[in-house]
């Protein structure tokens, strides 16, 4: 299940959208899926399977999708070995830092104290983070210090960053909220919602205009 509002921004932001469910998949049907579009989106979702990062699941850390575990994990290996451009949101991002290797830290409230960045019911917490210069996502916001408000909703964030990864934005309590594939085209993943504030649509346009580029490379 994918909630609307992710598809609803890739369509305001100009694209055509084509939903690849958790399936049984292997490395040579994902390349070939992949080859078949133009960028990729991972959306939030449950927990990753602590296994992947080398740890055991903690009593807060939900039951994973193995299957959709897999499938991202394939499609993400066919996806940056084509070059193609990569959206990740919330789940999307610690996946992305998996994928490359890094890890997790499972229950963000047992680092910081509290619930503040997932408070439950459907209610997000609203933030500022500050960027960092130099980033992709520092140009995407026209070399702006701070993006916000952002819309949070995660127990877990991202740990020891994976191989390739650089971090572009941090919390207000430290946590990093957005890594970039570095010397990549475009691979930009952020920890906040930005499908619940579609009044900005600049990350998704970014993805957009990025596949409109792949494309016109590659055809």
């Amino acid at each position: 299940m994918i909630p609307g509002e992710y598809v609803e921004a890739l369509e305001l932001a100009g694209g055509t959208i084509v939903l690849l469910p958790p399936q049984n998949l292997g490395a040579d049907a994902a390349a070939r899926i992949v080859g078949g579009l133009d960028g990729v989106m991972l959306c939030g979702g449950r927990d990753i399977e602590p296994a992947r990062y080398g740890q055991e699941p903690l009593d807060t850390t939900e039951q994973s999708d193995t299957r959709r575990d897999n499938t991202e994990d394939f499609v993400l290996t066919a996806a940056i070995a084509a070059g193609l451009p990569i959206l990740g949101i919330c789940r999307g991002a610690q996946m992305l830092n998996v994928h490359r290797g890094g890890t997790l830290i499972q229950h963000v409230p047992d680092v910081i104290g509290d619930t503040r960045y997932q408070q439950g019911g459907g209610d997000y917490t609203m933030m500022d983070v500050s960027v960092v210069e130099g980033t992709t996502l520092h140009s995407l916001y026209q070399g702006s210090a701070s993006v916000g408000p952002c819309a949070m909703y995660h127990h877990q964030a991202i740990d020891q960053v994976g191989s390739g990864m650089v971090v572009s934005a941090w919390s207000p309590d430290g946590l990093i909220e957005a890594v970039e594939l570095r010397d990549y085209p475009f691979g930009v993943a952020v920890q906040w919602h930005p499908e619940k504030t579609l009044e900005d649509l600049t990350l998704f346009q970014a993805l957009i205009s990025a596949a409109t580029t792949y494309r016109k490379k590659n055809s």
